[in-house]
């Protein structure tokens, strides 16, 4: 985070690390009004929890929606499908009119829902897909004892602000760094 001392930066530098990426982290404490948030009845948008035999097609709408205009090796697949069985690990995909259009996930720990790997279709994008899926993790988690619900997102970026809309405050910024 930012608020290390200089010296861990000429450090990592030194020993042939480079930042690679920026994101902020963002907190908000969750309340008996996020179990009632959804679902919201207005919304052209349904999310529902996929079955364990659509892993593959959930996890094909998520790498598409971060990478749009390129070809999703199977290995690469596999990496997101790999993530659908891990304990703790909830996932989420929205649809509208009854076509897949992004997906989220979220894992529990101690009370704390920390979401992740939210995204929508370039054709679906603008359409209430993510304020969707950040209601239905939001009300999941709730629901599972957790008082706390965390997520990073790249700074300046349409899902910070779509958390911020739903009540989220920026906590810290992290660097992610890579060795060369």
């Amino acid at each position: 985070c930012p608020l290390a001392d200089p010296s861990l930066l000429k450090l990592l530098n030194e020993r042939g690390y480079r930042p690679i990426e920026y994101s902020n982290v963002f907190t908000r404490e969750l309340t008996e009004d996020d179990s009632r948030a959804w679902p919201d009845l207005t919304s052209e948008v349904r999310v529902r929890r996929p079955a364990e035999d659509e892993a593959e097609s959930y996890s094909l709408v998520v790498a598409r929606s971060f990478f749009e205009n390129t070809e999703i090796s199977p290995a690469f697949l596999s990496v997101f499908t790999g993530c659908f069985y891990a304990a703790g690990a909830f996932f989420f995909m929205a649809e509208v009119g009854g076509v897949p259009a992004g997906g989220g996930m979220m894992s529990i720990h101690q009370g704390v829902a920390s979401l992740g790997g939210a995204g929508t279709l370039a054709e679906f994008r603008n359409r209430g897909v993510q304020r969707a899926l950040l209601l239905a993790r939001l009300a999941v988690a709730f629901e599972n004892g957790c008082d706390l619900a965390m997520v990073a997102t790249q700074p300046g970026s349409g899902s910070q602000r779509n958390v911020e809309r739903q009540g989220f405050r920026v906590v810290y910024t992290r660097t992610k760094f890579l060795k060369e």
